[in-house]
Protein backbone atom coordinates (compact mmCIF):
# COMPACT_ATOMS: atom_id res chain seq x y z
CA UNK A 1 0.00 0.00 0.00
CA UNK A 2 2.80 2.86 0.93
CA UNK A 3 5.15 1.80 -2.36
CA UNK A 4 1.81 2.18 -4.31
CA UNK A 5 1.18 5.27 -3.07
CA UNK A 6 4.17 6.79 -3.40
CA UNK A 7 4.21 5.77 -6.77
CA UNK A 8 0.84 7.40 -7.35
CA UNK A 9 2.41 10.45 -6.18
CA UNK A 10 5.14 10.18 -8.43
CA UNK A 11 2.98 9.87 -11.07
CA UNK A 12 1.54 13.45 -10.57
CA UNK A 13 5.22 15.07 -9.94
CA UNK A 14 6.26 13.50 -12.87
CA UNK A 15 2.95 15.03 -14.77
CA UNK A 16 4.09 18.34 -13.53
CA UNK A 17 8.17 18.13 -14.73
CA UNK A 18 6.36 17.46 -17.78
CA UNK A 19 4.79 20.99 -17.57
CA UNK A 20 7.76 22.53 -16.67
CA UNK A 21 9.64 21.02 -19.07
CA UNK A 22 7.74 22.14 -21.65
CA UNK A 23 7.18 25.25 -20.33
CA UNK A 24 11.05 25.28 -20.43
CA UNK A 25 11.14 24.58 -24.04
CA UNK A 26 13.67 21.66 -23.25
CA UNK A 27 12.60 19.73 -26.51
CA UNK A 28 9.96 19.84 -29.08
CA UNK A 29 6.28 19.32 -27.25
CA UNK A 30 6.15 15.89 -29.03
CA UNK A 31 9.34 14.90 -27.60
CA UNK A 32 8.63 16.12 -23.82
CA UNK A 33 5.44 14.86 -23.51
CA UNK A 34 6.23 11.30 -24.83
CA UNK A 35 9.08 11.26 -22.21
CA UNK A 36 7.17 12.40 -20.13
CA UNK A 37 3.81 10.77 -20.77
CA UNK A 38 5.63 7.66 -20.81
CA UNK A 39 7.35 8.08 -17.34
CA UNK A 40 3.88 8.85 -15.77
CA UNK A 41 2.11 5.91 -17.06
CA UNK A 42 5.06 3.87 -16.07
CA UNK A 43 4.69 5.08 -12.74
CA UNK A 44 0.94 4.15 -12.88
CA UNK A 45 1.66 0.76 -14.45
CA UNK A 46 4.45 -0.05 -11.63
CA UNK A 47 1.77 1.50 -8.52
CA UNK A 48 -0.80 -1.08 -9.74
CA UNK A 49 1.89 -4.04 -9.78
CA UNK A 50 3.15 -3.21 -6.93
CA UNK A 51 1.47 -6.55 -5.39
CA UNK A 52 4.13 -8.68 -7.47
CA UNK A 53 7.43 -8.49 -7.62
CA UNK A 54 7.83 -7.00 -10.82
CA UNK A 55 6.31 -3.98 -9.53
CA UNK A 56 8.73 -3.49 -6.82
CA UNK A 57 11.41 -4.12 -9.68
CA UNK A 58 10.02 -1.88 -11.71
CA UNK A 59 8.71 1.04 -8.93
CA UNK A 60 13.12 1.27 -7.90
CA UNK A 61 13.51 1.35 -11.66
CA UNK A 62 11.24 4.45 -11.44
CA UNK A 63 13.35 5.83 -8.63
CA UNK A 64 16.55 5.79 -10.67
CA UNK A 65 15.07 7.19 -13.67
CA UNK A 66 13.45 10.21 -11.58
CA UNK A 67 16.75 10.50 -10.02
CA UNK A 68 18.78 10.62 -13.27
CA UNK A 69 16.09 13.07 -14.80
CA UNK A 70 17.83 15.88 -12.88
CA UNK A 71 20.45 15.79 -15.51
CA UNK A 72 17.72 17.78 -17.61
CA UNK A 73 15.87 19.69 -14.51
CA UNK A 74 18.06 20.52 -12.23
CA UNK A 75 15.20 20.52 -9.31
CA UNK A 76 14.58 16.84 -10.03
CA UNK A 77 17.62 16.12 -8.18
CA UNK A 78 16.20 16.67 -4.77
CA UNK A 79 12.50 15.26 -6.12
CA UNK A 80 14.01 12.06 -7.05
CA UNK A 81 16.25 11.70 -3.86
CA UNK A 82 12.96 12.55 -1.60
CA UNK A 83 11.25 9.98 -3.72
CA UNK A 84 13.97 7.41 -3.51
CA UNK A 85 14.20 7.71 0.65
CA UNK A 86 10.33 7.43 0.57
CA UNK A 87 10.55 4.27 -1.62
CA UNK A 88 12.83 2.98 0.79
CA UNK A 89 10.79 3.55 3.54
CA UNK A 90 7.40 1.98 1.92
CA UNK A 91 9.23 -1.22 1.02
CA UNK A 92 10.75 -1.40 4.87
CA UNK A 93 7.84 -0.09 6.34
CA UNK A 94 5.25 -2.03 4.40
CA UNK A 95 7.28 -5.54 4.31
CA UNK A 96 6.76 -4.85 8.54
CA UNK A 97 3.42 -4.33 8.20
CA UNK A 98 3.24 -7.44 6.27
CA UNK A 99 5.05 -9.75 8.32
CA UNK A 100 3.00 -8.61 11.59
CA UNK A 101 -0.63 -9.21 9.68
CA UNK A 102 0.71 -12.63 8.77
CA UNK A 103 1.61 -13.27 12.79
CA UNK A 104 -1.31 -11.55 13.67
CA UNK A 105 -3.09 -13.60 11.46
CA UNK A 106 -1.65 -17.35 12.37
CA UNK A 107 -2.07 -16.06 15.87
CA UNK A 108 -6.03 -16.02 15.86
CA UNK A 109 -6.07 -18.95 13.56
CA UNK A 110 -4.29 -21.02 16.22
CA UNK A 111 -6.43 -19.49 19.32
CA UNK A 112 -9.13 -21.54 20.80
CA UNK A 113 -12.05 -20.19 20.35
CA UNK A 114 -14.28 -19.04 22.97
Amino acid sequence: MFCSTVLWLEAFVVFFATLVADGLRMAGPGTVWAVGGGAALVCVLAALSTRSRIGVVLGSLVQVALIASGALLPTMWFVGAVFAVLWVIALVLGDRIDTERAERSRAAAAAPRQ
